[in-house]
């Protein structure tokens, strides 16, 4: 039995009604990628110097080759490259512009980025230094209790001093005590 309806069978793929059918979308950032790479492509010397060898045999060929073999004579102020010339410019200076817009666009999502990152920056750094005094003052009010290694020192050596000075009242106490009897 033959399906005549168009319903979605469990045997194919989705989406999948054949090649004809399909209609590709044109990605909608597409010309503006175009013209970025038109207008690099004119800001190049290589245009520039390909431009130049263009009018240059063209100006050429049109003076100095047979009469019946010039497409654009001299006799008619080389028109067709006045054409030619004149809509090249007509298409490149738009071009050029959207570049130019696309590119003020990036630049301005960019310094918005920057700013916020800078904004955050700040944020953290102010955090940090109130952490830093917090840490300073809880530090200045212990150090009244905490111990450091000059004082340690003089007070261990205080201490052997004192035991010391029992070492040797006990000998002298043990000498007596061995004197009397």
């Amino acid at each position: 039995m033959a399906r005549t309806s168009r319903q979605p069978s469990l045997d194919a793929p989705r989406g999948r009604t054949g090649m004809l059918s399909r209609n590709p979308q044109p990605s909608r950032d597409r010309f503006g990628r175009f013209s970025e790479a038109f207008a690099r492509g004119m800001g190049t010397s290589g245009f520039l110097i390909g431009m130049t060898v263009f009018v240059a045999v063209w100006l050429l060929w049109n003076t100095f080759a047979p009469v019946p073999l010039q497409f654009d004579p001299r006799a008619t102020n080389f028109t067709l490259l006045t054409l030619i010339l004149s809509l090249q410019a007509s298409y490149a200076a738009p071009l050029i512009l959207l570049a130019q817009n696309r590119q003020d666009d990036r630049d301005r999502v960019q310094i918005e980025q920057d700013r916020q990152r800078a904004e955050r920056n700040l944020a953290d750094t102010e955090y940090l230094a109130r952490e830093i005094v917090a840490l300073r003052m809880v530090v200045t009010d212990v150090s009244e209790d905490v111990v450091t290694k000059d004082v340690l020192r003089a007070e261990i050596k205080a201490l052997l001093e004192q035991l010391d000075e029992r070492s040797a009242g006990a000998a002298r106490s043990g000498e007596k005590d061995s004197a009397d009897s």
